[in-house]
């Protein structure tokens, strides 16, 4: 039996780790995250859209590591906020505090009616082979932003975040139904349909 090849999804959230293992799950690839590599240099995401926040981190991954990686970058775009967060989304009040984000974005959204508070989750993912193989795709997820959070299974603003489909916020799914409509999901989806030629490049 041939020794699994590394793939690195390029986060340090396990949330977001168990996502993509659960999508990518070949026998002959074994998932790493930087978790596993330390020497791995910290990434300043300081681009200007999704893609380039994306490249940034696979590159710099790829390149300290010299295995394929792939990397997102994820947002939520609220329609009544001019697409803020956007790119800003995981550092909106404060670097990856959950807690902080959603309490500035309900401040924000004070006053706005719950019909008016559409908003789009996104997701750019950026796959990047040592050969320069690249492979870029997006998925979205539409809904709105309640009024207080819900649910305890999601992480981020999947609390605040409503999708009709279901009639529950995305923190109410289980992981199974969330992977099924979420961004997250959607943008893997569509790597997949591409991943096989692009690792086999």
């Amino acid at each position: 039996m041939t020794k699994p090849q590394t793939l690195i999804i390029a986060t340090n959230n396990a949330n977001k780790a168990r996502e993509f293992e659960a999508m990518l799950a070949k026998d002959d690839i074994a998932i790493k995250t930087l978790a596993d590599f330390p020497a791995v240099p910290a990434i300043r995401e300081n681009g200007i859209t999704f893609e380039e926040n994306a490249t940034k981190k696979v590159t710099a991954v790829v390149a300290a590591t010299g295995l394929p990686a792939i990397a997102d970058d994820s947002g939520l775009m609220v329609d009544a906020l001019h697409g803020d967060p956007g790119v800003f989304s995981a550092r909106y009040a404060g670097d990856h505090d959950d807690a902080a984000n959603n309490a500035k974005l309900l401040a924000n959204l004070g006053g706005v009616p719950l019909e008016k508070r559409t908003a789009t989750f996104h997701t750019t993912l950026v796959a990047l082979k040592p050969n320069g193989q690249k492979l870029v795709v997006n998925g979205e997820l539409a809904g709105r932003i309640l009024i207080a959070p819900r649910g305890h299974n999601g992480f981020g603003y999947d609390p605040l975040f409503w999708t009709a489909k279901y009639d529950r916020s995305l923190a109410e799914l289980t992981a199974a139904q969330k992977n099924a409509i979420s961004h997250r999901g959607a943008a893997l989806r569509k790597l997949m349909t591409k991943f096989d030629e692009w690792w086999s490049n």
